[in-house]
């Protein structure tokens, strides 16, 4: 259950910070919160989870109430090259950039039955595991002697 928002015309920071505040949170808490956030990123990051909510009731059957935010992934588009104009002939450049977001939805029942099958996974792959031994050796410095005048 995921939506997916590419190439928005804000920094990958900035809708970043907002995200941090809802990541693992149930969807109608993180709602809430971007609904009294006064950031641009809120507004866009809203939109973006009221859509995988939408995916996740109508075509994984899945109800509202039972729904948290999983994962958000922003990472960074292309960024538009402009220039403005500067004294001597010169120009400086302008660099627009821009973001993908990938918000991830799971189901609270079923974080703990992937978290009983990760540890039994894990217990199985430990006697799997082989390290190989090094050796270092280290060479100590031999101190100076001291010179004594007569």
């Amino acid at each position: 259950m995921k939506s997916i928002a590419r190439s928005l015309r804000i920094t990958s920071k900035k809708i970043n910070l907002v995200a941090g505040l809802v990541r693992r949170k149930d969807v109608t808490e993180a709602m809430n919160i971007l609904k009294f956030t006064p950031k641009k990123g809120a507004k866009i990051l809203s939109k973006i989870i009221q859509s995988a909510i939408a995916n996740a009731e109508n075509n994984f059957k899945q109800e509202k109430p039972s729904l948290y935010i999983q994962e958000i992934v922003v990472t960074e588009a292309p960024t538009m090259k402009r220039s403005i104009p500067v004294s001597r002939g010169r120009s400086n450049p302008i660099l627009k950039r821009n973001s993908h977001v990938s918000v991830f939805l799971g189901v609270k029942g079923e974080e703990a039955e992937t978290s009983t099958k990760g540890a039994k996974a894990k217990t199985t792959e430990e006697p799997k595991k082989t390290t190989s031994k090094t050796t270092v050796t280290v060479k100590k410095a031999t101190p100076k002697k001291k010179i004594t005048k007569e």
